[in-house]
């Protein structure tokens, strides 16, 4: 697969629950500025665009905020990775929250509708909660299951209007029709902030989540590869890395939703290096990062820009 990288910049932060996280490209440019950096300037970007004037006016979904713009952004997402990979680059997503990220693996599907797709899901969340099973409506906790084709009726704890039944269908659909995931080609690395909810589709579903303690004993070294291994069968891989993957306290607080006892940027650094080399890795996503909480002005985005280009190396 090509390894000629077009960045897609992607702002909406539509699905999340604080608001900043379309600042977190802008943040990121910012940082490589602020060193005298021309890394960007030597790649094509492509901006997409965002509904987050939305966000100004009260949503009509209270179990899936703002699902009516999502499906929009999904569209253009999708279209924009299909896009590029058809142009024989490699997508590298530098998106606002996470809510997107079932867009980008729908852009994926569109090229490859018959090929089998890992997923490395590098978070300390699972998100994989639906409209029927969510406590906060905040969609950036449901990507995957909108991959997975899952509605997890049987923790439902919502009942939702028909209108947003009907475009949680259609979001379910964009791209391709129905899943376009497997859940045993599902890998979670550092996720340790579920609920009851996603913990019984990571059960039933026999979803395999390498713990930060795992990575800490093990070394990224194994842990690639026992990912690597356990997604031996599918032909193509996407991984997708939230910055709350990291500890807020070896990174700074500015990302929406941070979780202690995270990994440490060297070994994210050292992640994200390693499935980039696998040769069946053909779209990487980096989202979260919000320098509107950063307490130590704009270090997130600083570690983000320099994984950015450690993965760029490779």
């Amino acid at each position: 697969m090509s390894k000629n990288i077009t960045f897609l910049i992607n702002r909406s932060e539509l699905t999340a629950g604080t608001r900043g996280a379309s600042l977190g490209p802008d943040a990121i440019f910012t940082a490589a500025r602020a060193l005298g950096n021309s890394f960007f300037a030597n790649y094509k970007k492509v901006t997409i665009v965002d509904e987050n004037q939305r966000l100004d006016e009260p949503t009509e979904f209270p179990c899936a905020k703002q699902i009516d713009g999502l499906k929009l952004i999904h569209e253009r997402v999708a279209e924009a990775v299909n896009n590029t990979l058809l142009n024989n680059d490699f997508p590298f997503v530098i998106a606002g929250d996470h809510g997107s990220a079932a867009g980008t693996i729908a852009g994926i599907k569109m090229v490859h509708p018959d090929k089998r797709l890992g997923v490395v899901w590098i978070d300390a969340h699972g998100d994989l909660h639906t409209p029927y099973t969510t406590p906060s409506g905040n969609m950036h906790g449901m990507p995957l299951a909108i991959a997975l084709g899952e509605d997890n009726l049987d923790s439902r704890l919502n009942n939702i209007s028909e209108e947003t039944d009907k475009i949680w269908k259609e979001l379910k659909n964009v791209g391709v029709t129905g899943p376009k995931l497997n859940p045993e080609d599902l890998v979670f690395i550092a996720v340790r902030d579920t609920e009851p909810e996603e913990e019984y589709l990571i059960e039933t579903l026999n979803i395999r989540n390498y713990t930060v303690d795992e990575v800490n004993s093990l070394g990224t070294e194994i842990i690639i590869q026992k990912t690597l291994d356990r997604l031996k069968d599918c032909d193509l891989l996407y991984i997708s890395f939230d910055v709350d993957s990291m500890d807020p306290k070896a990174t700074s607080y500015g990302t929406g939703t941070p979780v202690k006892n995270g990994l440490m940027p060297k070994q994210a650094k050292e992640l994200l290096q390693g499935f980039k080399r696998s040769p069946k890795t053909v779209c990487m996503e980096l989202v979260e990062v919000n320098p509107c909480l950063d307490e130590k002005l704009n270090r997130m985005a600083e570690v983000a820009f320099e994984l950015i280009q450690a993965v760029a190396r490779v």
